[in-house]
């Protein structure tokens, strides 16, 4: 069952679990259950996705209930309006806070993104802006690779563009990527960390989200919490007050 932050006979929004696809992709084709299918099932009517989170990505996801809706919606989206915060546990201590300010490639769906298209044209690469700010760190007396402890920080990530795996990308880009990322990060740290933490996932989650309602066009404010992922961890790194309280 979806847990539902938010619904009326315009707009739905659930807090989407880690692992869970929005809807079918080239790259997952032999995949059967998706965010789309479960909700529809779930509130017994078709959904349209005016978004998208990544795979491992947790949190706030919006639907709309009619084309029309979905159509303004998604004209939001594509202008990057709604506010969005996520959290991330990344490795290593950045940082207290900055602008990643690093253009990105276009990625395909249809393809790896750590794999070369061979004989395609370049892609001129788009504007991307992530801002962040730290809100807590460890050190764990555990050597990985050649350092003898290891460090990690909880994060606060505010993408202001709305590239495909942004804020992954950005926070590798500061040679700070996300635990849990397979794609982007390092796979020691990823199988340490959960070892802690209980589950192998993708430690990014949105959080909080604003967005105007298509047919009023009042505000609606989406929460939910990051999951129990994030929070067993936080009991292993002290992060408890951090955590309940990212403002």
């Amino acid at each position: 069952m979806l847990d539902i932050l938010f619904r009326d006979d315009y707009v739905v929004a659930i807090d989407k679990p880690s692992g869970l696809l929005v809807h079918r992709t080239a790259l997952d084709r032999h995949e059967t259950e998706f965010a789309v299918q479960r909700l529809r099932d779930q509130i017994g009517q078709r959904v349209w996705p005016v978004h998208r989170l990544d795979r491992g990505t947790s949190g706030v996801l919006v639907f709309a209930l009619n084309p029309e809706a979905a159509h303004v919606l998604a004209q939001q989206f594509a202008a990057h309006r709604p506010a969005k915060r996520y959290l991330a546990v990344v490795r290593g201590h950045p940082p207290e806070a900055g602008d990643i300010d690093h253009p990105l490639r276009r990625i395909d769906d249809a393809i790896d993104p750590r794999a070369a298209r061979e004989g395609a044209e370049p892609v001129v690469a788009q504007p991307a802006l992530t801002r962040y700010r730290r809100l807590a760190v460890a050190e764990m007396p555990v050597a990985i690779d050649r350092y003898p402890a290891s460090r990690y920080a909880l994060v606060e990530a505010m993408p202001l563009t709305g590239r495909t795996h942004q804020i992954r990308r950005h926070l590798k880009h500061i040679a700070h990527p996300i635990i849990g990322d397979a794609t982007y990060g390092k796979g020691p740290h990823n199988r340490y960390v959960a070892t802690l933490c209980g589950e192998p996932r993708l430690l990014l989650a949105c959080i909080h989200m604003h967005i105007r309602h298509p047919v009023s066009g009042e505000d609606i404010e989406l929460r939910c919490r990051p999951g129990s992922a994030f929070n067993r961890l936080a009991q292993v790194f002290g992060w408890d007050a951090a955590l309940l309280d990212p403002a």
